[in-house]
Protein backbone atom coordinates (compact mmCIF):
# COMPACT_ATOMS: atom_id res chain seq x y z
CA UNK A 1 0.00 0.00 0.00
CA UNK A 2 2.85 2.25 0.93
CA UNK A 3 4.55 1.44 -2.10
CA UNK A 4 1.20 2.32 -4.04
CA UNK A 5 0.97 5.89 -2.74
CA UNK A 6 4.54 6.29 -3.30
CA UNK A 7 4.30 5.69 -6.90
CA UNK A 8 0.97 7.75 -7.25
CA UNK A 9 3.16 10.90 -5.35
CA UNK A 10 5.86 10.50 -8.09
CA UNK A 11 3.10 10.40 -10.90
CA UNK A 12 1.70 13.22 -9.83
CA UNK A 13 5.02 15.35 -9.19
CA UNK A 14 5.98 14.68 -12.70
CA UNK A 15 2.35 15.36 -14.27
CA UNK A 16 2.74 18.92 -11.95
CA UNK A 17 5.86 19.58 -13.38
CA UNK A 18 5.18 18.92 -16.82
CA UNK A 19 1.68 21.11 -16.40
CA UNK A 20 4.15 23.70 -14.75
CA UNK A 21 6.62 23.68 -17.53
CA UNK A 22 4.33 23.89 -20.28
CA UNK A 23 2.04 27.01 -18.56
CA UNK A 24 5.77 28.59 -18.02
CA UNK A 25 6.86 27.85 -21.85
CA UNK A 26 3.66 29.30 -22.71
CA UNK A 27 3.71 32.57 -21.02
CA UNK A 28 7.18 32.94 -21.93
CA UNK A 29 6.43 32.49 -25.56
CA UNK A 30 3.59 34.81 -24.98
CA UNK A 31 5.77 37.53 -23.29
CA UNK A 32 8.18 37.16 -26.82
CA UNK A 33 5.44 37.51 -28.82
CA UNK A 34 4.52 40.67 -26.27
CA UNK A 35 7.92 41.75 -27.09
CA UNK A 36 8.00 41.40 -30.59
CA UNK A 37 4.41 43.55 -30.95
CA UNK A 38 5.74 46.25 -29.56
CA UNK A 39 8.81 46.21 -31.81
CA UNK A 40 7.09 46.25 -34.69
CA UNK A 41 4.53 49.14 -33.41
CA UNK A 42 7.19 51.44 -32.26
CA UNK A 43 9.76 50.71 -34.73
CA UNK A 44 9.08 54.42 -36.54
CA UNK A 45 8.34 55.86 -33.93
CA UNK A 46 11.87 54.80 -32.09
CA UNK A 47 13.28 55.60 -35.08
CA UNK A 48 11.97 59.27 -35.41
CA UNK A 49 12.57 59.76 -31.56
CA UNK A 50 16.29 58.38 -32.28
CA UNK A 51 17.21 60.73 -35.19
CA UNK A 52 15.57 63.50 -32.92
CA UNK A 53 18.01 63.40 -30.14
CA UNK A 54 20.98 62.81 -32.14
CA UNK A 55 20.55 66.57 -33.68
CA UNK A 56 19.36 67.81 -29.77
CA UNK A 57 15.73 68.44 -30.86
CA UNK A 58 14.73 68.38 -26.85
CA UNK A 59 16.47 71.74 -26.52
CA UNK A 60 16.76 73.06 -29.67
CA UNK A 61 12.99 72.33 -30.76
CA UNK A 62 11.13 71.56 -27.09
CA UNK A 63 7.59 72.29 -28.22
CA UNK A 64 7.15 69.61 -30.88
CA UNK A 65 9.55 67.24 -29.23
CA UNK A 66 6.77 66.90 -25.82
CA UNK A 67 4.47 66.60 -28.00
CA UNK A 68 6.25 63.88 -29.69
CA UNK A 69 7.36 62.05 -26.57
CA UNK A 70 3.55 62.89 -24.90
CA UNK A 71 1.97 60.96 -27.33
CA UNK A 72 5.16 58.03 -27.34
CA UNK A 73 4.07 57.53 -23.46
CA UNK A 74 0.71 57.81 -23.85
CA UNK A 75 0.70 54.88 -26.88
CA UNK A 76 3.20 52.51 -24.50
CA UNK A 77 0.79 53.23 -21.52
CA UNK A 78 -1.94 51.93 -23.87
CA UNK A 79 -0.12 49.07 -24.79
CA UNK A 80 0.01 47.65 -21.42
CA UNK A 81 -3.36 48.36 -20.89
CA UNK A 82 -4.64 45.88 -23.90
CA UNK A 83 -6.14 49.09 -25.59
CA UNK A 84 -7.12 49.23 -29.31
CA UNK A 85 -3.95 48.60 -31.40
CA UNK A 86 -5.70 50.88 -33.60
CA UNK A 87 -5.66 53.72 -31.42
CA UNK A 88 -2.11 52.97 -30.24
CA UNK A 89 -0.99 53.52 -33.89
CA UNK A 90 -2.77 57.07 -34.32
CA UNK A 91 -0.56 57.95 -31.27
CA UNK A 92 2.57 56.43 -32.23
CA UNK A 93 1.58 58.35 -36.22
CA UNK A 94 0.83 61.30 -34.01
CA UNK A 95 4.26 61.00 -32.33
CA UNK A 96 6.12 60.35 -35.24
CA UNK A 97 5.31 63.09 -37.01
CA UNK A 98 6.06 65.96 -34.00
CA UNK A 99 9.43 64.16 -33.79
CA UNK A 100 9.81 64.63 -37.64
CA UNK A 101 8.65 68.36 -37.29
CA UNK A 102 11.31 68.67 -34.11
CA UNK A 103 14.09 67.95 -36.03
CA UNK A 104 13.13 70.19 -38.90
CA UNK A 105 12.78 72.94 -36.21
CA UNK A 106 16.17 71.88 -35.65
CA UNK A 107 17.51 72.43 -38.74
CA UNK A 108 15.96 75.81 -38.58
CA UNK A 109 17.46 76.83 -35.50
CA UNK A 110 20.88 75.56 -36.24
CA UNK A 111 20.78 78.06 -38.90
CA UNK A 112 18.87 81.22 -37.05
CA UNK A 113 20.74 80.55 -33.64
CA UNK A 114 24.42 79.59 -34.88
CA UNK A 115 26.28 82.31 -32.26
CA UNK A 116 23.98 80.93 -29.06
CA UNK A 117 24.50 77.09 -30.14
CA UNK A 118 28.72 77.99 -29.84
CA UNK A 119 28.13 80.12 -26.91
CA UNK A 120 25.88 77.20 -24.93
CA UNK A 121 28.45 74.82 -26.45
CA UNK A 122 31.22 77.07 -25.09
CA UNK A 123 30.03 77.17 -21.47
CA UNK A 124 29.09 73.20 -21.23
CA UNK A 125 32.89 72.85 -21.82
CA UNK A 126 33.59 74.98 -18.72
CA UNK A 127 31.36 73.39 -16.73
CA UNK A 128 29.15 76.41 -16.14
CA UNK A 129 26.17 74.21 -14.87
CA UNK A 130 28.66 73.50 -11.92
CA UNK A 131 30.69 76.36 -11.55
CA UNK A 132 28.10 79.15 -12.23
CA UNK A 133 25.10 77.28 -11.78
CA UNK A 134 22.73 80.38 -11.18
CA UNK A 135 24.21 81.74 -14.85
CA UNK A 136 23.43 78.86 -16.77
CA UNK A 137 19.88 77.88 -15.37
CA UNK A 138 18.92 81.71 -16.60
CA UNK A 139 20.75 81.15 -20.13
CA UNK A 140 18.57 78.29 -20.51
CA UNK A 141 15.47 79.55 -19.43
CA UNK A 142 16.16 82.34 -22.36
CA UNK A 143 17.31 79.57 -24.29
CA UNK A 144 14.18 77.44 -24.24
CA UNK A 145 12.59 80.66 -24.56
CA UNK A 146 13.95 81.20 -28.35
CA UNK A 147 13.76 78.30 -29.13
CA UNK A 148 9.80 78.32 -28.32
CA UNK A 149 9.04 81.57 -30.03
CA UNK A 150 11.11 80.55 -33.33
CA UNK A 151 9.04 77.09 -33.46
CA UNK A 152 6.09 79.17 -32.68
CA UNK A 153 7.25 81.33 -36.31
CA UNK A 154 8.27 84.46 -34.46
CA UNK A 155 11.70 84.96 -35.74
CA UNK A 156 12.47 88.04 -34.60
CA UNK A 157 11.54 87.62 -30.78
CA UNK A 158 13.33 84.42 -31.12
CA UNK A 159 16.32 86.09 -32.19
CA UNK A 160 16.40 88.89 -29.23
CA UNK A 161 15.60 85.78 -26.58
CA UNK A 162 18.60 84.40 -28.41
CA UNK A 163 21.20 87.25 -28.30
CA UNK A 164 19.96 87.70 -24.54
CA UNK A 165 20.64 83.79 -23.63
CA UNK A 166 23.88 84.39 -25.92
CA UNK A 167 25.09 87.16 -23.52
CA UNK A 168 24.43 84.90 -20.18
CA UNK A 169 25.88 82.41 -21.53
CA UNK A 170 29.22 84.24 -22.22
CA UNK A 171 28.71 85.74 -18.31
CA UNK A 172 28.28 81.83 -17.27
CA UNK A 173 31.57 80.70 -19.66
CA UNK A 174 33.65 83.53 -17.73
CA UNK A 175 32.57 82.80 -14.16
CA UNK A 176 33.53 79.04 -14.96
CA UNK A 177 36.94 79.67 -16.16
CA UNK A 178 37.71 81.56 -13.51
CA UNK A 179 36.82 79.25 -11.19
CA UNK A 180 37.38 76.16 -12.43
CA UNK A 181 40.58 76.56 -13.99
CA UNK A 182 42.38 80.05 -12.85
CA UNK A 183 41.34 79.53 -9.35
CA UNK A 184 42.84 75.68 -9.57
CA UNK A 185 45.32 76.82 -11.47
CA UNK A 186 46.39 79.27 -8.84
CA UNK A 187 45.68 76.39 -5.82
CA UNK A 188 48.25 73.93 -7.88
CA UNK A 189 51.21 76.59 -8.12
CA UNK A 190 50.73 77.45 -4.57
CA UNK A 191 51.41 73.91 -3.90
CA UNK A 192 54.07 73.33 -6.53
CA UNK A 193 55.70 76.57 -4.20
CA UNK A 194 55.77 74.74 -1.30
CA UNK A 195 57.44 71.46 -2.82
CA UNK A 196 60.14 73.07 -4.40
CA UNK A 197 58.84 72.26 -7.86
CA UNK A 198 61.04 75.29 -8.88
CA UNK A 199 64.62 73.48 -8.29
CA UNK A 200 63.05 70.23 -10.43
CA UNK A 201 61.29 71.39 -13.26
CA UNK A 202 61.56 74.87 -13.45
CA UNK A 203 60.60 75.31 -16.84
CA UNK A 204 57.56 73.31 -17.08
CA UNK A 205 56.78 75.66 -13.82
CA UNK A 206 57.35 79.11 -15.90
CA UNK A 207 55.15 77.74 -18.44
CA UNK A 208 52.17 77.45 -16.51
CA UNK A 209 53.00 80.99 -15.05
CA UNK A 210 52.95 82.56 -18.28
CA UNK A 211 49.93 80.75 -19.38
CA UNK A 212 48.39 82.13 -16.54
CA UNK A 213 49.30 85.72 -17.02
CA UNK A 214 48.01 85.25 -20.61
CA UNK A 215 44.78 83.79 -19.87
CA UNK A 216 44.15 86.67 -17.38
CA UNK A 217 44.78 89.39 -19.81
CA UNK A 218 42.46 87.51 -22.97
CA UNK A 219 39.59 86.92 -20.24
CA UNK A 220 40.34 91.33 -19.77
CA UNK A 221 40.51 92.15 -22.89
CA UNK A 222 38.26 90.27 -24.86
CA UNK A 223 35.49 89.38 -22.47
CA UNK A 224 33.88 88.52 -25.51
CA UNK A 225 35.72 85.66 -27.02
CA UNK A 226 36.84 83.54 -24.23
CA UNK A 227 37.95 81.03 -26.69
CA UNK A 228 41.49 81.86 -26.82
CA UNK A 229 41.47 82.75 -23.08
CA UNK A 230 39.67 79.23 -22.08
CA UNK A 231 42.23 77.44 -24.16
CA UNK A 232 45.15 79.23 -22.60
CA UNK A 233 43.32 78.64 -19.03
CA UNK A 234 43.28 75.18 -19.42
CA UNK A 235 47.29 74.64 -20.99
CA UNK A 236 47.97 76.64 -17.74
CA UNK A 237 46.21 74.12 -15.39
CA UNK A 238 47.49 71.18 -17.08
CA UNK A 239 51.29 72.44 -17.07
CA UNK A 240 50.64 72.86 -13.42
CA UNK A 241 50.10 69.42 -12.90
CA UNK A 242 52.54 68.21 -15.33
CA UNK A 243 55.43 70.23 -13.62
CA UNK A 244 54.12 68.84 -10.21
CA UNK A 245 54.67 65.46 -11.63
CA UNK A 246 57.80 65.87 -13.42
CA UNK A 247 59.62 67.17 -9.99
CA UNK A 248 58.30 63.98 -8.27
CA UNK A 249 59.31 62.05 -10.73
CA UNK A 250 62.66 63.67 -10.49
CA UNK A 251 63.13 63.42 -7.17
CA UNK A 252 62.33 59.36 -7.46
CA UNK A 253 65.57 59.32 -9.90
CA UNK A 254 67.49 61.45 -7.59
CA UNK A 255 66.25 59.58 -4.98
CA UNK A 256 66.87 55.77 -6.67
CA UNK A 257 70.17 57.04 -8.07
CA UNK A 258 69.36 56.40 -11.24
CA UNK A 259 71.07 57.74 -14.48
CA UNK A 260 69.93 59.69 -17.62
CA UNK A 261 70.70 55.91 -19.40
CA UNK A 262 67.50 54.87 -16.92
CA UNK A 263 65.35 57.48 -18.17
CA UNK A 264 66.14 57.00 -21.58
CA UNK A 265 65.70 53.36 -21.64
CA UNK A 266 62.21 53.73 -19.58
CA UNK A 267 60.67 56.69 -21.88
CA UNK A 268 61.18 53.80 -25.22
CA UNK A 269 58.87 51.11 -22.49
CA UNK A 270 55.47 52.59 -23.81
CA UNK A 271 56.42 53.28 -27.78
CA UNK A 272 57.98 49.62 -28.11
CA UNK A 273 54.40 48.42 -26.23
CA UNK A 274 52.65 50.45 -28.66
CA UNK A 275 54.32 49.39 -31.64
CA UNK A 276 54.45 45.45 -30.37
CA UNK A 277 50.71 46.05 -30.34
CA UNK A 278 50.88 46.86 -34.02
CA UNK A 279 53.10 43.39 -35.08
CA UNK A 280 56.24 46.15 -35.37
CA UNK A 281 59.31 46.20 -33.95
CA UNK A 282 60.48 49.34 -32.03
CA UNK A 283 63.74 50.50 -33.35
CA UNK A 284 65.22 53.59 -31.37
CA UNK A 285 68.81 53.17 -32.27
CA UNK A 286 68.89 56.74 -34.16
CA UNK A 287 66.06 57.87 -31.57
CA UNK A 288 61.91 57.80 -31.98
CA UNK A 289 61.23 58.89 -35.27
CA UNK A 290 61.20 56.11 -37.07
CA UNK A 291 59.02 54.01 -35.06
CA UNK A 292 56.86 57.27 -34.64
CA UNK A 293 56.43 57.28 -38.17
CA UNK A 294 55.40 54.03 -38.92
CA UNK A 295 52.99 53.65 -35.90
CA UNK A 296 50.72 57.04 -37.09
CA UNK A 297 50.68 55.71 -40.81
CA UNK A 298 49.53 52.58 -39.06
CA UNK A 299 46.85 54.48 -37.81
CA UNK A 300 45.88 56.46 -40.37
CA UNK A 301 45.65 53.59 -42.99
CA UNK A 302 43.31 51.83 -40.07
CA UNK A 303 41.57 54.92 -39.31
CA UNK A 304 40.96 55.44 -43.30
CA UNK A 305 39.49 51.77 -43.26
CA UNK A 306 36.87 52.02 -40.16
CA UNK A 307 35.81 55.30 -41.97
CA UNK A 308 35.02 53.74 -45.10
CA UNK A 309 33.60 50.60 -43.33
CA UNK A 310 31.24 53.01 -41.25
CA UNK A 311 29.94 54.66 -44.65
CA UNK A 312 29.50 51.24 -46.08
CA UNK A 313 27.57 50.23 -42.77
CA UNK A 314 24.74 53.13 -43.25
CA UNK A 315 24.43 52.20 -46.43
CA UNK A 316 23.45 48.62 -45.98
CA UNK A 317 21.50 49.53 -43.29
CA UNK A 318 19.42 51.67 -45.18
CA UNK A 319 19.39 49.29 -48.05
CA UNK A 320 18.07 46.15 -45.29
CA UNK A 321 15.35 49.03 -43.75
CA UNK A 322 14.01 49.12 -46.81
CA UNK A 323 13.93 45.92 -48.03
CA UNK A 324 12.53 44.66 -45.01
CA UNK A 325 9.80 46.84 -45.62
CA UNK A 326 9.58 46.46 -49.37
CA UNK A 327 8.75 42.54 -48.04
CA UNK A 328 5.22 42.99 -46.27
CA UNK A 329 4.52 45.17 -48.79
CA UNK A 330 5.00 42.87 -50.90
CA UNK A 331 3.19 40.53 -48.79
CA UNK A 332 0.01 42.30 -48.09
CA UNK A 333 -0.23 43.41 -51.89
CA UNK A 334 1.22 40.11 -53.73
CA UNK A 335 0.54 41.76 -57.09
CA UNK A 336 3.34 41.91 -59.40
CA UNK A 337 1.91 44.99 -61.07
CA UNK A 338 1.70 46.76 -57.99
CA UNK A 339 5.03 45.61 -56.60
CA UNK A 340 7.25 46.75 -59.90
CA UNK A 341 5.50 50.49 -59.36
CA UNK A 342 5.54 50.93 -55.67
CA UNK A 343 7.59 53.75 -54.16
CA UNK A 344 9.30 51.08 -52.28
CA UNK A 345 10.96 49.39 -54.94
CA UNK A 346 11.89 52.55 -56.73
CA UNK A 347 13.50 53.95 -53.28
CA UNK A 348 15.44 50.44 -53.49
CA UNK A 349 16.62 51.31 -57.18
CA UNK A 350 17.29 55.39 -56.00
CA UNK A 351 19.52 53.88 -53.43
CA UNK A 352 21.47 51.72 -55.28
CA UNK A 353 22.06 54.12 -57.91
CA UNK A 354 23.15 56.61 -54.97
CA UNK A 355 25.84 54.00 -53.67
CA UNK A 356 27.28 53.45 -57.30
CA UNK A 357 27.49 57.54 -57.91
CA UNK A 358 28.74 57.82 -54.26
CA UNK A 359 31.65 54.75 -54.95
CA UNK A 360 32.80 57.14 -58.15
CA UNK A 361 32.43 60.62 -56.51
CA UNK A 362 35.03 58.82 -53.25
CA UNK A 363 37.55 57.47 -55.98
CA UNK A 364 38.07 60.59 -58.13
CA UNK A 365 39.71 62.59 -55.04
CA UNK A 366 42.47 61.84 -52.81
CA UNK A 367 42.48 61.91 -49.75
CA UNK A 368 44.46 65.78 -49.40
CA UNK A 369 41.57 67.40 -51.60
CA UNK A 370 38.51 65.83 -49.96
CA UNK A 371 36.52 63.27 -47.58
CA UNK A 372 33.43 61.95 -48.95
CA UNK A 373 30.95 60.92 -46.70
CA UNK A 374 26.96 59.58 -46.80
CA UNK A 375 24.13 60.96 -44.54
CA UNK A 376 21.18 59.10 -46.01
CA UNK A 377 20.85 59.83 -49.57
CA UNK A 378 23.19 62.78 -49.33
CA UNK A 379 26.32 63.10 -50.21
CA UNK A 380 28.90 65.22 -48.51
CA UNK A 381 32.37 66.12 -50.24
CA UNK A 382 34.29 67.92 -47.46
CA UNK A 383 36.78 69.91 -48.78
CA UNK A 384 40.53 69.50 -47.01
CA UNK A 385 42.40 70.63 -49.96
CA UNK A 386 40.38 74.08 -49.81
CA UNK A 387 42.48 76.59 -48.05
CA UNK A 388 41.84 80.66 -48.29
CA UNK A 389 43.95 83.36 -47.65
CA UNK A 390 43.74 84.72 -43.69
CA UNK A 391 40.51 85.87 -43.22
CA UNK A 392 39.67 86.48 -46.71
CA UNK A 393 37.43 84.50 -49.07
CA UNK A 394 38.67 85.04 -52.15
CA UNK A 395 39.48 81.56 -53.94
CA UNK A 396 42.82 80.89 -55.35
CA UNK A 397 43.82 79.08 -58.50
CA UNK A 398 45.59 76.42 -56.89
CA UNK A 399 42.05 75.84 -55.38
CA UNK A 400 40.49 75.48 -59.57
CA UNK A 401 41.34 71.69 -60.29
CA UNK A 402 39.89 71.06 -56.76
CA UNK A 403 36.57 73.03 -57.38
CA UNK A 404 36.65 71.26 -61.30
CA UNK A 405 36.51 67.89 -59.45
CA UNK A 406 33.41 68.87 -57.81
CA UNK A 407 31.93 70.46 -59.94
CA UNK A 408 32.43 67.00 -62.19
CA UNK A 409 30.53 65.15 -59.38
CA UNK A 410 27.81 67.81 -59.06
CA UNK A 411 27.09 67.17 -62.83
CA UNK A 412 27.18 63.40 -62.29
CA UNK A 413 23.25 64.55 -60.24
CA UNK A 414 21.87 66.73 -62.57
CA UNK A 415 18.30 66.47 -61.08
CA UNK A 416 20.12 67.38 -57.59
CA UNK A 417 20.14 70.49 -55.19
CA UNK A 418 23.29 71.43 -53.35
CA UNK A 419 24.07 72.76 -50.14
CA UNK A 420 27.68 74.74 -49.68
CA UNK A 421 28.24 74.89 -46.03
CA UNK A 422 30.77 77.44 -44.59
CA UNK A 423 32.75 76.90 -40.68
CA UNK A 424 35.29 78.06 -39.22
CA UNK A 425 37.81 77.36 -36.06
CA UNK A 426 36.86 79.10 -32.55
CA UNK A 427 39.66 82.05 -32.92
CA UNK A 428 38.43 85.27 -33.36
CA UNK A 429 34.99 86.41 -32.53
CA UNK A 430 31.69 84.55 -33.22
CA UNK A 431 30.42 87.06 -35.46
CA UNK A 432 33.46 87.78 -37.65
CA UNK A 433 33.41 84.35 -37.84
CA UNK A 434 30.01 83.85 -38.94
CA UNK A 435 29.89 85.93 -41.69
CA UNK A 436 33.52 84.71 -42.93
CA UNK A 437 32.04 81.08 -43.45
CA UNK A 438 28.91 82.83 -45.02
CA UNK A 439 31.43 84.68 -47.22
CA UNK A 440 33.53 81.54 -48.05
CA UNK A 441 30.21 79.36 -48.32
CA UNK A 442 28.69 82.09 -51.25
CA UNK A 443 32.28 82.84 -53.02
CA UNK A 444 32.56 78.67 -53.61
CA UNK A 445 28.57 78.87 -54.87
CA UNK A 446 29.12 81.35 -57.03
CA UNK A 447 31.97 79.60 -58.49
CA UNK A 448 30.48 76.46 -59.00
CA UNK A 449 27.29 78.04 -60.56
CA UNK A 450 29.79 79.66 -63.27
CA UNK A 451 31.02 76.15 -64.12
CA UNK A 452 27.65 73.48 -63.02
CA UNK A 453 24.44 73.06 -64.94
CA UNK A 454 23.12 73.80 -61.84
CA UNK A 455 19.95 76.71 -61.61
CA UNK A 456 20.62 78.98 -58.52
CA UNK A 457 17.61 77.87 -57.22
CA UNK A 458 19.32 74.52 -56.96
CA UNK A 459 22.00 75.72 -54.97
CA UNK A 460 21.79 77.70 -51.60
CA UNK A 461 25.24 78.70 -49.40
CA UNK A 462 25.38 78.99 -45.45
CA UNK A 463 27.93 79.83 -43.20
CA UNK A 464 27.41 78.28 -39.31
CA UNK A 465 31.27 80.29 -38.11
CA UNK A 466 32.31 77.94 -35.17
CA UNK A 467 28.93 76.19 -34.18
CA UNK A 468 29.81 72.25 -35.39
CA UNK A 469 33.42 71.57 -35.37
CA UNK A 470 34.12 68.50 -36.48
CA UNK A 471 38.27 68.33 -34.44
CA UNK A 472 39.69 69.40 -31.46
CA UNK A 473 39.50 73.97 -31.32
CA UNK A 474 42.22 73.36 -28.44
CA UNK A 475 44.88 71.81 -30.98
CA UNK A 476 46.49 73.52 -34.18
CA UNK A 477 45.44 70.21 -36.03
CA UNK A 478 42.05 70.49 -34.94
CA UNK A 479 41.33 74.35 -35.54
CA UNK A 480 42.77 73.23 -39.03
CA UNK A 481 40.57 70.70 -39.80
CA UNK A 482 37.61 72.89 -38.55
CA UNK A 483 38.37 75.44 -40.91
CA UNK A 484 36.62 74.32 -43.54
CA UNK A 485 33.66 74.11 -46.64
CA UNK A 486 31.52 71.41 -47.37
CA UNK A 487 29.78 71.00 -50.60
CA UNK A 488 26.29 68.35 -50.07
CA UNK A 489 24.49 66.97 -52.88
CA UNK A 490 21.14 66.33 -52.41
CA UNK A 491 20.27 63.71 -55.15
CA UNK A 492 17.30 64.41 -57.06
CA UNK A 493 16.45 60.83 -58.45
CA UNK A 494 15.00 61.53 -61.51
CA UNK A 495 17.80 60.69 -63.81
CA UNK A 496 21.56 59.97 -63.09
CA UNK A 497 24.14 60.28 -65.47
CA UNK A 498 26.24 57.47 -65.98
CA UNK A 499 30.16 58.48 -65.94
CA UNK A 500 31.65 60.61 -63.79
CA UNK A 501 33.89 62.63 -66.09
Amino acid sequence: MFQTKRYLNIGLFIVFTCIATFVLNVAGQNLVKADDVKTLLFKEADAAMQAAKKVNANVLAPDNYSEAMKRYQEADTDLKKGKKLEDIKEKLGESTTFFQKAIEATKLAEVTFPNLMKARMDAHKTESAKYSSKLWKQAEEKFNDAAGELEGGDVNAARKKASEAEKIYRKAELEAIKANYLDGTRALLKQAKEQKVKDRAPKTLLNAQQLVKQAEKELNENRYDTDVARSLAQQANYQAKHAIYLSNAIKKMKDNDQTWEDLMLVSEIPLQQIAENTDRTAIFDAGFGKTTGEIITYIKSYQDSVFGLSQDLKSYKQKSDLQGARIAEMEQKFGVQAMEKSVLAQQIANQDETRKHFTKVERSFSSEEARVLREGDDIIIRLIGLNFPSAAATIEQKSFGLLTKVRDAINSFPESTVSVQGYTDSYGSDEKNLQLSKERAEAVKQYLLADTKLHTFQIEASGYGESKPIGNNETAKGRAANRRVEVVIHPGHYKISQVIR
